[in-house]
């Protein structure tokens, strides 16, 4: 059994985690098993097992061992098939870059987007400040590029998917617009070239299914 045949996925359906990790995949060529996983109902004995700090998904399993953290996983899979579709630049700099933008996204933009939608009232007129300065960062950073990538698809972009497609279901379930084409031109362009890519439109959950999601789980904090 050559590795591709050993690649198990565990991963949720409309988890812009999980999907950043199938993206990957599959822009890689990767062959790989896909495992869903029902974590708001009952977590399986293997995903416990896998990633037992955690409990969460995605977890990629490669030959029987187990890596949990999408972005962790994204960099384990670059180290391991580094010949197909290179996700980070080759040069030291460019790399550490594109690591830092790709934390920043994870650990500022993310959230601060996701509370100005769907946070308390008291707090929502400071995370929709901080999300406008935080976009315009990554506007500034886009700069005239198809993508964060430069001409193909890397490893910022995959950071950035709940960006590029959830946050538009999010804002439109919510009714806070914040990264309008008027705005936020530069991001909305890269935002259709990458939604529009083959492969990962190929992965992208549905819109309705996302939508009736959102609205069911918070859309009371919508209206208040």
């Amino acid at each position: 059994m050559n590795q591709e045949e050993q690649v198990q996925l565990f991963g949720l359906w409309g988890s812009p985690f999980s999907k950043r990790v199938e993206m990957v995949l599959k822009l890689k060529g990767i062959s790989y098993e896909y495992i869903e996983e029902d974590v708001y109902v009952k977590k399986s004995d293997l995903l416990l097992n896998y990633n037992p700090i955690h409990k969460k998904v995605p977890v990629l399993v490669h030959e029987g061992r187990s890596i949990a953290e999408s972005l962790v996983i994204v960099e384990y899979i670059e180290d391991t098939w580094k010949t197909s579709y290179p996700m980070l630049p080759h040069d030291p700099y460019e790399r550490s870059m594109a690591r830092f933008w790709a934390k920043y996204v994870d650990d500022k933009v993310m959230l601060t987007l996701w509370k100005a939608c769907w946070g308390p009232e008291s707090e929502r007129e400071k995370m929709v400040e901080e999300a406008y300065e935080g976009l315009k960062h990554l506007e500034e950073e886009l700069g005239d590029k198809q993508f964060f990538g430069g001409e193909t698809i890397g490893f910022v972009d995959i950071a950035a998917d709940f960006i590029a497609y959830w946050f538009g279901i999010a804002q439109e379930a919510s009714g806070v617009m914040i990264m309008t084409v008027e705005k936020f031109p530069k991001l909305q362009r890269w935002s259709q070239n990458f939604v529009g890519n083959s492969i990962i439109k190929e992965v992208l959950p549905p819109k309705q299914k996302l939508m009736a999601l959102f609205k069911a789980q918070f859309g009371n904090n919508a209206s208040n």
